[in-house]
């Protein structure tokens, strides 16, 4: 029933693969589909989940650019109410084995007390546009420098002197979305070969952003999890508690190449 709709929003694409955990599930709306938790705790996670990673070595991710993806979304709670992480877009599934550093561009929410400030200037929380691409050799190339380069980053001179030119090495770029997420909205996302860009409603809210390198997959999630990842080497990863149902609806979901 779900995968029917699915293949009438973004036809043609190859075969959805649905993750639910916790306490997620699917279903239709009168408007299209809702990615739904219901009474997730702060024991277990919950993760109600859609997207295109075919999961078989050398076939594991579809989609290259250039792309455009078109959505019509909204959720079920505004930013700061909504607990844990929700969005879409595409990204690379990063793991330890098969080793696969992150890769993202997409449209991404995370809740208190998750923070991940990696632009400098855009705070680590919130509803953002955001792009990141940490396998890349100038990022490599840092990685070795890091346990000398993260103390310096306690101090906030040498943070806003020193920040910059890593942020850039990792295809950083961030900006907070100004759009109410209970209201429904048009998000586009046009993932280039070298640059990427983001609308809403029409309006470009991040342009010139790095785009990171494919192959990726599309997802599209929400979750009671939160991530704390500083610059100043603060890692912290958990679960929230989320009373009732939180959900995020989308519909006219399109992939095209461009």
């Amino acid at each position: 029933m779900t995968d029917d709709l699915l293949d009438q929003m973004a036809a043609p694409c190859p075969p959805w693969r649905h993750y639910l955990v916790g306490g997620a599930r699917l279903g239709r709306t009168d408007d299209g589909l809702r990615l739904l938790t219901d009474g997730a705790t702060a024991h277990a996670y919950s993760d109600a989940q859609i997207d295109d990673y075919q999961g078989r070595p050398g076939a594991s991710f579809v989609r290259q650019p250039p792309l455009r993806l078109r959505l019509r979304a909204r959720f079920s709670h505004e930013a700061g109410e909504l607990r844990g992480t929700a969005g879409f877009g595409f990204w690379n599934y990063p793991s330890a084995w098969p080793p696969r550093m992150p890769r993202a561009v997409w449209f991404f929410y995370g809740s208190p007390p998750g923070d991940m400030p990696l632009a400098l200037g855009v705070p680590g929380q919130g509803w953002k546009a955001a792009t990141i691409d940490t396998g890349r050799r100038s990022a490599l190339v840092l990685a070795p420098l890091a346990p000398v380069i993260v103390p310096l980053l306690w101090s906030a001179p040498l943070y806003r002197g020193l920040w910059p030119p890593i942020q850039r090495a990792v295809g950083v770029a961030e900006t907070i979305v100004p759009a109410p997420l209970t209201a429904w909205h048009e998000y586009v996302l046009e993932w280039g070969e070298r640059t990427s860009r983001f609308l809403v409603d029409g309006r470009v809210v991040l342009d010139e952003a790095p785009s990171p390198r494919g192959p990726l997959c599309f997802v599209a999630w929400i979750d009671n999890q939160y991530l704390v990842a500083t610059p100043q080497g603060r890692f912290r990863w958990g679960v929230l508690a989320a009373p009732g149902q939180q959900w995020l609806e989308f519909s006219e979901l399109t992939i095209t190449e461009t």
